[in-house]
């Protein structure tokens, strides 16, 4: 009987040892002391032919130490293959901390600094990802990010991987717009790149944060000497797009209205509260979760009250100069909520327009290239065909 028991105890024992073992196998190592969030999931929409997924991910370091993200590969679907991988000065560019180089992030802000997230820091990634033309948006994307951490030692940084953190892909549909202008050549001011200002301005009210612009644009009008104005620029009316009618891109119901904002002094800002930053404007619903918001109205020019249903192709208001605008020009923006900065920007694409160059070149290197169902890049050049009416 002693002898069983003895065999018994060392079969279990060996038992444990091997449970204990595949254990150690098995187990998972705890990564990176992060949270990453995806505040708004990407839309797909095309500029040109390009089809493109525009997103954020918000990086927390809830760790003690420094954590430096080293690298981030972006795929879709199931496939092994990346969709995008940022590195380095890639990276870098894509990255900024949250604070103070929020409010002036720029195509420069790209520093190996940005990289690094203190503890109890954010850092925000701006995602750009390029899909091949022709080939159906993925239905999700996963993420791989690796990061580094000082040695307790000084020698070499220890590296933990965040794996397969997903994000899912919009399945709305892009809202297909008419131009909000009756013809005319027009510069599309800070639209749709990685490093745009409208691209980088995250906005923080009531306890959430928000980007409204993510898509905006804004339009300035370009006249026959080849610039925005003439005979100077102390008064708006030097301004080509001064007083230009303002039309609707869409059937829909007005929402919001303000007017009695006085026109700025060009070149001049006067104090920017949230009560006055888009100046005189109209939003217009044109679908239960689509809103598009005209900015910087000309004062007492607004046609239309709240409420009002309107046709694509109908007078809005004229284009100003008020609120946060230091020159004529109309701010457009579509928002998933009636709200001009509570929102989360979404894409949209114009039927039709006139590809002229990028504004750099124009009208030195002007090309002539028809565009559809397309949303025009930063600082584009385009004409918009007159209406036939």
């Amino acid at each position: 009987m002693k002898s069983s028991l003895s065999t018994a105890a060392r079969a279990g024992f060996a038992l444990l040892i091997a449970l204990g073992l595949l254990n150690a196998a098995l187990a998972r190592e705890r990564g990176p002391r992060v949270e990453v969030v995806c505040p708004s999931p990407p839309l797909p929409v095309k500029i040109d032919k390009q089809p493109v997924l525009v997103y954020e991910l918000h990086v927390t370091n809830f760790d003690t130490v420094p954590l430096t993200l080293k690298r981030l590969d972006v795929f879709g679907n199931d496939e092994n293959r990346p969709l995008i991988t940022l590195a380095d000065e890639s990276l870098a560019a894509a990255m900024i901390q949250v604070g103070a180089s929020i409010a002036s992030a720029d195509s420069s802000a790209g520093t190996k600094d940005t990289q690094t997230i203190g503890p109890g820091k954010r850092a925000v990634v701006f995602l750009w990802v390029e899909m091949q033309s022709g080939r159906p948006a993925p239905i999700s994307l996963r993420h791989r990010m690796v990061f580094s951490s000082p040695a307790a030692d000084g020698g070499k940084p220890a590296e933990a991987t965040l794996e397969d953190f997903p994000v899912p892909v919009s399945q709305d549909a892009v809202p297909t717009l008419g131009p909000p202008f009756n013809g005319g050549i027009w510069v599309a001011g800070e639209g749709p790149a990685n490093d745009s200002g409208h691209r980088r301005s995250i906005t923080a009210v009531d306890g959430h944060i928000y980007s409204a612009e993510r898509f905006a644009i804004d339009w300035v009008k370009v006249g026959p000497n080849g610039d925005s104005r003439h005979e100077g620029s102390t008064r708006n009316e030097n301004w080509w797009g001064y007083g230009e009618p303002v039309l609707a891109v869409a059937d829909g119901e007005i929402t919001a209205v303000l007017d009695g904002i006085p026109d700025n002094t060009p070149r001049v800002l006067p104090p920017v509260t949230l009560d006055n930053i888009a100046g005189n404007y109209v939003t217009l619903r044109i679908s239960p979760n689509r809103y598009v918001t005209y900015a910087h109205l000309q004062n007492g020019s607004v046609k239309v009250r709240l409420h009002d249903r309107v046709r694509r192709g109908t007078i809005l208001a004229l284009l100003g100069n008020s609120g946060n605008s230091t020159g004529a020009h109309l701010h457009l923006q579509v928002t998933d909520r009636n709200s001009v900065l509570q929102s989360e920007g979404v894409p949209f694409i114009f039927t039709n327009f006139t590809y002229l160059g990028p504004g750099a070149e124009y009208p030195e290197k002007q090309v002539s290239a028809p565009w559809v169902n397309s949303i025009p890049p930063r600082n584009a050049v385009i004409e918009f065909e007159p209406s036939r009416k």
